[in-house]
């Protein structure tokens, strides 16, 4: 079909689709999709090293991430199928490589969309991520493993978070401070009284890319089915 589709016609392909899974599969998306959320999300700037890009995607999926953004502006974000397990094709992937304030415009347009900008990295104003409420969405940024954030996105922070420390070495490893960030703000939303969980069309639009993703020919059946109609 050329136009978008409707939400009536994104269920009746969801349904059709569901007809070529097997019930074990659609228990399971119908068990995973419950604890997904874009109430947190996760921004990643830069980041050249694909096994710590890959470990930060399956983070992102075992602890319900929905959207990750991807900001290239001198290195392309791989992914390391041996570390990533397939996580990239459960998430929303959106990358940006723009030549021009990429990072900018990125992190002003989730501002726009009601996300506060959590930067991870050291900083004098920083706060203890005990500490870090959840009153509103909140977008957290990682930069590369060498030089960290851009200027760009500490400027575009809206806070700064840091992991309490006690040893020599002043930081952890990009995909271990992922690890440790979403874990605590993620069970902290949960425990909470914030609505956090996706909307029904949100459901319904991941369900469909994740039965296109895992149904061999998902394309032709689609086009069947609209055909027919």
């Amino acid at each position: 079909m050329g136009a978008p589709y409707s939400l009536e016609e994104k269920i009746k392909l969801v349904n059709h689709l569901s007809g070529f899974a097997t019930e074990q599969r659609i228990q399971l998306f119908d068990k995973v999709i419950k604890y997904r959320t874009r109430y947190i999300t996760v921004v990643v700037e830069d980041i050249f090293q694909s096994h710590n890009a890959s470990a930060v995607l399956r983070t992102c999926d075992c602890f319900g991430i929905q959207d990750i953004h991807i900001i290239e502006n001198r290195n392309k974000f791989d992914v390391n199928p041996d570390i990533a397990l397939g996580s990239a094709k459960w998430l929303t992937l959106h990358k940006y490589n723009n030549p021009v304030s990429n990072t900018w415009n990125k992190l002003n347009q989730l501002k726009e969309q009601g996300y506060r900008i959590a930067a991870t990295t050291p900083h004098q104003n920083d706060c203890e991520l005990a500490d870090l409420n959840l009153d509103s969405k909140i977008a957290f940024v990682f930069g590369t493993e060498v030089n960290g954030l851009s200027e760009e996105a500490s400027k575009a922070a809206d806070l700064f978070v840091k992991i309490p420390m006690y040893g020599f070495t002043e930081s952890f490893n990009i995909s271990v401070s992922a690890a440790i960030i979403l874990y605590h703000i993620t069970e902290k939303m949960r425990r909470s009284g914030i609505s956090w969980q996706l909307k029904d069309e949100e459901i319904i639009d991941i369900k469909l890319t994740w039965l296109k993703n895992t149904i061999k020919s998902s394309d032709l059946i689609e086009r069947r089915l609209f055909k027919n109609s």
